[in-house]
């Protein structure tokens, strides 16, 4: 116990570790008990974060910072829009049109089952019964979860209505006004803040890296699997093609999520005919490629964490925070990574004198 007091004792007389340790703290409270509520604002910042890059770009071939603004934003607000009056009408479309054939995929995928133990002698029709019982169960969960959602659609459509006015005006004024914004927060902080400083470099080089890789994952994966599905006739391209690209978000998670969603609508459309085979192959390339060409490309110099920290980390803020706990999981990872890294780790020196990193300031 003396040990551990004493460290304890070290650590909290380094007035640079009391500082980042608030601020830490300061961050969870508001992100956990007012998430909700500061939503908007919280997407407002990570599409900025995401547009910034090119604003600076511009800025650099001499543009002005005005104009660079005007620019992206314009770029981004015609974006919204297409996807929004575009894109958006032809998933719902889709998805509607999904919902009412769920049944009879259902019932013909229950077929196509049932008749394995006659193709493949080690199947018995137990385990089909069994595997079909567990089938059930999941989509019985899965129909309420979607009751409860369409009895609160009002309520999704008016939250919908205010992202798309909110966010789209927090965006300009984060790009326009981020410097005054940022000078605006860190008049608030210690001016001696070197610690908080260093993690917040490593943090913003590495999320920032990570959050435009994935922009472009998300982006290339999509489209890719949405060529590939048009190509091989599937139905549902575009719903299945916007999923596959939204689920790199979830690491080794998700690509095997979104494997139930293609093998069942491939399966209803062609059964076991070799078409249901191509569409497992394509999908099963995609994802190779993904994992082993793609994702080296675009996180070269992103974050590097080991695959167990990241499972752990989705498992960990997805149990806290739901989606966004999932969707956020390695930024928050990195940033815990970042704070041990720049954390003191010598023990040693005496509570008397200055630690190393003290001494930077």
């Amino acid at each position: 116990m003396s040990s551990i007091r004493t460290w304890f004792d070290r650590q909290l007389s380094n007035p640079q570790i009391v500082t980042l340790g608030l601020i830490i703290l300061a961050l969870a409270v508001t992100v956990y008990f007012f998430g909700n509520m500061l939503a908007p604002l919280f997407a407002s910042v990570v599409i900025a974060y995401l547009l910034e890059g090119i604003v600076s770009r511009l800025e650099k071939r001499g543009v002005p910072h005005l104009g660079a603004v005007l620019i992206v934003f314009l770029s981004f607000f015609t974006f919204l829009l297409f996807a929004a009056f575009g894109l958006l009408p032809m998933l719902v479309r889709q998805l509607t049109s999904f919902a009412q054939q769920v049944p009879t995929m259902i019932a013909k995928v229950q077929t196509v089952l049932m008749d394995l133990p006659q193709r493949f002698s080690m199947i018995t029709e137990r385990q089909i019964e069994e595997l079909l019982s567990g089938i059930n169960s999941e989509i019985l969960g899965v129909g309420q979860t979607l009751l409860s959602y369409s009895l609160s659609s009002l309520i999704t459509a008016i939250t919908v209505g205010v992202y798309l006015v909110l966010v789209p005006i927090l965006v300009f004024f984060l790009l326009k006004d981020r410097d005054e914004i940022i000078r605006w927060i860190t008049d608030f902080l210690p001016a001696d803040r070197v610690l908080a400083d260093q993690v917040w470099t490593e943090v913003d080089g590495q999320i920032g890296n990570y959050a435009r890789g994935k922009t472009w994952e998300i982006f290339i994966v999509g489209s890719v699997t949405f060529s590939v599905f048009m190509f091989l006739g599937l139905q549902y391209s575009l719903l299945l093609a916007v999923i596959t690209g939204f689920s790199v978000l979830v690491p080794y998670i998700g690509a095997f999520i979104v494997t139930l969603p293609v093998a069942g609508v491939a399966i209803f459309q062609f059964g076991l005919q070799p078409e249901f085979y191509w569409v497992l192959i394509a999908y099963g390339i995609i994802q190779f490629l993904d994992g082993n060409l793609l994702v080296p490309l675009l996180f070269s110099e992103a974050v590097s964490l080991h695959p167990v920290a990241i499972i752990a980390a989705i498992l960990l803020f997805g149990g806290l925070w739901g989606f966004w706990g999932v969707f956020f999981a390695i930024p928050l990872a990195t940033v815990i990574q970042a704070v041990l890294r720049a954390w003191p780790r010598d023990l040693r020196t005496p509570p008397d004198e200055p630690s190393e990193i003290i001494d930077v300031g």
